[in-house]
């Protein structure tokens, strides 16, 4: 990822949104020939000069403060995932070069056997292990068996994980059944999450890897990626339509790994007795079949 880049075009995004009414301050002049907030505005209320300002709206975060981030921060009305992001991206600009260079060369996070456990432990409740960059690593039964259409899609990669937004991108008809009148709403956060991610690890190679084919591939994806917008994935709703039963209500806890930085255990789950449940417990049951008919198939043969 090109971090001046990236840092320049998310402050220059921010900046567009925020009308001097929204920020508290008259608009002189009847000819405004930008949509948001001036440089000099946005200086102003972040109490710094508008050179420095122009300095750190090209890209250029190295050296600054964490007091000048915070107020350049409240200056933009950013939302804590906006926060974060601009952290990390100072973060970034201002490691050294031995921390890039490790960076470049750290594996990936593997599943250790004590999650996976953890994850088939958890009946009645779909769960899987992503990372930041929306591989699923892991799942358990359930959750296998409620992102079928992700697992059967025909653009999974062989011997990859899963990978939601190509899913989401790539596979557009299906993902299109499978969430619904959500489904622009899913691939807004989808992208959404890989550009936090990329203000958190913008010398992952994967990353830059599936933002390019993604970005190469799908339109919708390269409108959505230009707008700079990032979303933590921590808890909610979400309604599903499987194929094999039908539409399915069902709350998320994202948890993170503490001791596999980068990971994730999503778990669904549906409110007792309610039709959603009920559906949860059907498809238990059609899973279990599934996969007895895959194990037992080769023995037919």
């Amino acid at each position: 990822m090109d971090l001046k880049a990236e840092t320049r075009e998310f402050l220059a995004t921010r900046r567009a949104r925020i009308t001097p009414d929204k920020a508290g301050l008259p608009a002189y002049g009847g000819n405004r020939r930008v949509p948001g907030l001036r440089r000099e505005e946005v200086a102003m209320l972040a109490g710094v000069s508008v050179d420095y300002y122009t300095r750190l709206e090209r890209g250029n975060l190295a050296g600054v403060s964490e007091e000048v981030l915070e107020a350049l921060a409240e200056a933009l009305q950013l939302d804590e995932a906006e926060h974060g992001h601009l952290f990390d991206l100072a973060r970034a600009a201002n490691a050294s070069g031995a921390a890039r260079s490790r960076a470049r060369r750290t594996p990936a996070p593997t599943l250790r056997p004590a999650v996976q456990r953890i994850l088939d432990g958890l009946e009645g409740a779909p769960a899987f292990v992503r990372n930041g960059r929306l591989d699923v690593l892991a799942a358990n039964q359930l959750g296998r068996a409620l992102y079928a259409p992700m697992f059967d899609s025909l653009e999974r990669v062989a011997n990859k994980p899963v990978n939601t937004a190509r899913f989401q991108f790539l596979d557009p008809s299906a993902a299109q059944e499978f969430w619904g009148d959500k489904a622009a709403r899913m691939s807004h956060d989808a992208v959404a999450i890989l550009r936090a991610e990329a203000g958190k690890n913008p010398y992952d190679k994967d990353l830059t890897a599936l933002v390019g084919e993604l970005s190469t591939r799908s339109e919708d994806f390269r409108r959505l990626w230009a707008s700079h917008d990032v979303r933590y994935h921590r808890t909610g709703t979400k309604i599903f339509h499987h194929p094999v039963v039908g539409a399915l209500e069902l709350d998320y806890e994202a948890l993170l790994l503490p001791a596999d930085p980068g990971l994730q255990l999503n778990v669904y789950t549906a409110v007792p007795g309610s039709p959603s449940h009920d559906g949860l417990q059907l498809l238990a049951s059609w899973a279990a079949t599934r996969e007895h008919e895959a194990a037992t198939e080769p023995r037919r043969r």
